[in-house]
Order: C-alpha cells, then sequence, then structure tokens
C-alpha cells in the first residue's frame, strides 16, 4: 500500500511538472506517457533530459553588457545597419534583436570541405599568434590529430601566448584525463564543459556545448562542423566524412570571442574582459575583406532559439533555390512546416543527408519518416553515398548561407550550444552553392513514388522510430 502511494505521487509530481513547464504539446505528451508506463525510469528521464533551462542564464546582465560594449568599441564604423539588399533585412534584424549580434562588415570568408587542408590552416595561424588563442570544441581526442594541436598549443603558452581550451566533457567521456593535464603542465588552461560530475547527477546532464570556435588574436577565427579528431581526417568504416568549416578574418571574429568568453565565465566562474580580447583590426590580407555576416549563438538558457528562428526566416525569404545539407533531420515543427511551404511555393528546395548515420539506427530511421512529410510537397531528397555527410549547410537564392555547428535535430535546434555564422555575400553564396551541387554526384535522389510504395515493415519502423524525436 505504502508502495502504490508513493508510486502514485511520484507520477502526480512529475506530471504537474510536465503541465506547468509550459512545453509544445507533443513534447509534454511524449513525457506524460513516458512517465505514465514507466513512472521512476521515467521521472529521472525527465528531471535529466526534458528539464527547460531559459530560466537560467549562461552569464549575468551586466556582465554580458561589458562585453558587448569591448565588442561594439573594437568594431567601430564595421556595424552595420541595414544590408544594402532589401530582402535579408527582416532576418538580419531579428539575430539582433533575438541574439544581440549586429551585422558586420569588413570580413572575408574561405569555406573548407576537408579536414586536412583546415586543420592545416588552422595550426599554421596559431603558429603565428602573438597575444592569445580560444579555442572550444565538441570533441578533443588524444589521437595523432590531437597530438598535433595540443603540442602546437604547450609551445605557444610557453612563449607567452594565453591559450584557453573547452571541450565538451560527455562528448570525450572516454578520451585519457592525461592528455588534457598534459596540456594543462604545459600552461594551456583547459576547461571541460559541464564536468561529468556533479552534472550526470543533475539536470545539467543534457546541457552540452556543440559549438565548434576557434579564435586568434581577435583578428583571425574558425567555425563550422568539424572537430578534432582523426575520423574527421580519415573517415570511417562506411567511407570518407565530408564536412564544412569556413575561416574567418575580420571584426566578425569579435562575436565569436564573446560567444567564447561568455561560455567560459559559464564553465569555470572566471570573468574575462579584458580589452586586449577584443582589438581594433588593421588586417592585411591578400582577400578583399567586403563579406557582411551575423555570428548567432543559441543556447538551451537563451530566450530565443534563434539559430532555428533565423533559419525559418530565410527559408520563408528564399524566392528562387534553397539547398540544406545535414547529419541527421529530425525537423522541429517550424523547419519542417518553413521547407514545405517554400517548396509549395515553387521554390527549388533539395535536401541533402547521409545514406548511413555515424548514430544509431533509430536516428536514421526517424529522419527518413520525415521524407513522407515533404516529397509530395516537392522537396527533392538526396542520400549522400560516398561515406558520412556531417556537414550543417544552408544556401539560398545565390545571397545567403549559413554554415555552422547546428544540426536539424531538436538536440540542436532546442538543447545544445550552437553556433552559426550568417553571410549575406554573392560570392561566398555561390561557392556553397557549387560545392552543394558537386556533392549530388555522389548522390541517390529519392523517387517519390518507389519511396510511397515501400514495405509495410519500413514504414512501421520509421514511424515507431519517429516517436523518439523528442530525446534523439
Amino acid at each position: 500500500m505504502v508502495y502504490e502511494i508513493i508510486l502514485a505521487l511520484i507520477i502526480i509530481g512529475s506530471l504537474i511538472l510536465v503541465i506547468s513547464g509550459n512545453r509544445k504539446p507533443y513534447v509534454s505528451f511524449f513525457w506524460i506517457l513516458f512517465i505514465t508506463l514507466l513512472p521512476g525510469v521515467g521521472t529521472i528521464f525527465y528531471l535529466l533530459l526534458g528539464k527547460d533551462y531559459r530560466s537560467r542564464r549562461v552569464i549575468k546582465h551586466d556582465e554580458l553588457a561589458r562585453l558587448d560594449a569591448l565588442r561594439d568599441n573594437a568594431l567601430g564604423n564595421n556595424i552595420v545597419d541595414r544590408l544594402p539588399e532589401e530582402k535579408y533585412n527582416k532576418l538580419a534584424s531579428m539575430m539582433r534583436h533575438a541574439n544581440d549580434t549586429p551585422i558586420i562588415s569588413g570580413n572575408s570568408v574561405r569555406i573548407f570541405t576537408d579536414f586536412t587542408p583546415m586543420f592545416q590552416s588552422m595550426l599554421d595561424d596559431i603558429s603565428r599568434a602573438k597575444s592569445f588563442v580560444h579555442i572550444q570544441f565538441y570533441i578533443v581526442e588524444n589521437d595523432e590529430v590531437g597530438h598535433q594541436l595540443s603540442s602546437l598549443l604547450i609551445r605557444k603558452a610557453q612563449e607567452g601566448v594565453d591559450v584557453r581550451l573547452m571541450f565538451d566533457s560527455w562528448a570525450n567521456l572516454f578520451v585519457r584525463s592525461e592528455y588534457y593535464d598534459h596540456m594543462r603542465r604545459g600552461g594551456v588552461k583547459v576547461q571541460s564543459f559541464q564536468k561529468l560530475i556533479p552534472s550526470m547527477f543533475t539536470r545539467d546532464v543534457n546541457c552540452r556545448t556543440h559549438r565548434k570556435i576557434v579564435v586568434i588574436d581577435g583578428h583571425t577565427g574558425y567555425t563550422g562542423g568539424m572537430n578534432i579528431a582523426r575520423r574527421y581526417r580519415d573517415g570511417i568504416n562506411h567511407g570518407a566524412w565530408r564536412d564544412t568549416h569556413i575561416r574567418l578574418q575580420g571584426p566578425a571574429v569579435c562575436q565569436l570571442e564573446l560567444s567564447i568568453l561568455a561560455d567560459w565565465r559559464f564553465c569555470t566562474k572566471e570573468f574575462l574582459d579584458d580589452p586586449r580580447f577584443f582589438p581594433a583590426l588593421e588586417i592585411p590580407t591578400t582577400t578583399p575583406q567586403t563579406t557582411l555576416a551575423q555570428i548567432v549563438t543559441s543556447g538551451p538558457m537563451d530566450e530565443w532559439n534563434t539559430v532555428m528562428q533565423g533559419m525559418v526566416q530565410a527559408i520563408a525569404q528564399s524566392r528562387r533555390y534553397l539547398y540544406l545539407q545535414t547529419p541527421y533531420f529530425i525537423p522541429t515543427h517550424p523547419i519542417l512546416l518553413a521547407l514545405r511551404n517554400a517548396a509549395l511555393a515553387g521554390v527549388d528546395v533539395r535536401l541533402m543527408m547521409p545514406a548511413v548515420s555515424d548514430r544509431s539506427r533509430i536516428t536514421l530511421a526517424a529522419s527518413k519518416s520525415y521524407f513522407r512529410d515533404l516529397l509530395p510537397a516537392g522537396v527533392k531528397i538526396y542520400l549522400y553515398n560516398k561515406g558520412f555527410l556531417h556537414a550543417k549547410t544552408m544556401v539560398c537564392d545565390d545571397d545567403f548561407v549559413t554554415i555552422g555547428s547546428t544540426n536539424i535535430d531538436p538536440r540542436s535546434l532546442e538543447q545544445n550550444f550552437e553556433v552559426n555564422a550568417f553571410i549575406y555575400d554573392e560570392a561566398i553564396a555561390c561557392r556553397q552553392r557549387d560545392i552543394f551541387l558537386d556533392d549530388l554526384k555522389e548522390c541517390s535522389l529519392i523517387d517519390p513514388e518507389a519511396w510511397q510504395h515501400r514495405s509495410q515493415i519500413a514504414k512501421f519502423a520509421q514511424s515507431t522510430a519517429r516517436i523518439f524525436t523528442p530525446i534523439l
């Protein structure tokens, strides 16, 4: 009798928490069902994975205001009020108000689609650092690729450069601590994002950084989809690793630096507001620095899902074509609706994702369950066969592109700390368009009629997998 009373109280208390969270109905219903069917397990999973973080803040308001002031002072006349083309001004304005990220002029962008040249370029830039190198990656492994980076970081730290490295603790669970300790002994300030203990016993277990950011002396930065591990160079069992990363030079790097310093404050409680981290820029370069960009961050403690909202707005404003690459396609309802609407409006909408997944079969099956929502609207879906496609890109109409760390899945769009560059530039957009079209050579196109007539077992498996999308 006592057991039944305790169980009933657990269920009632948990359901009150779920309902009072005022989440999306389908998410609330998922947790209500999970908790009701498996009261103890469901409650634990909800407390760890289902809670809303938006009542918390990564950094205090006055501290963020101080970093904003340092950034704005460094940017000077490079802050732009409006874009030359009217088309994306609503998007840019929304990002400014939701994410406090200005439109920044005077940048140059280089796109990398292969790890080796990107990594060599990054190492070369780090080797020239004079003041500081700040790095944040989801994964930093202790293989030969990781050791190349750690050796250079130690050398730069011993030269007197301020070197800081952040990594996600859960993504690097099986990396030996000696690897990071070796860097610490060499003078590198190393910090895990959300330490395994105590986060594994709190709701913070689901608070993860998926950002990939490198900032060198405040004038050169890197961001995108690549991490520091051998598989990004050599590929995995079923083929090459196809990814996209960018090198950014110019004032917009200040916004990448602000993101790193805010996360450093969150993880270490150390607030870094040294003006040297936001230098006024005079960069000699052979590349014209005319690109307009916004660096957009999002995370579970932000008031708005800014990257997702920016993508929805960009999709809605597309007129001729929209090409999207993502390693996982488990879209939120706004993303799904925007893609369908664009295709129905006559926009050439193309989605590219890998034919195989580096995650579970459930994830791939759940992704395929959404094909039936897109194909009737006219969306063309391509499966990349050459290896594993890990790129996170979207390009529209030869005038807008976003490249970053954000996957099209609930974890990236609503739960992880992410960063994307929103770039308003014809040359960069055309470059990304050509990359997408070149990747099509390695893809197979889903035939809508054949997909409609796939086996009933496949349909049921995919629909079953879709039920679990809130926690995938």
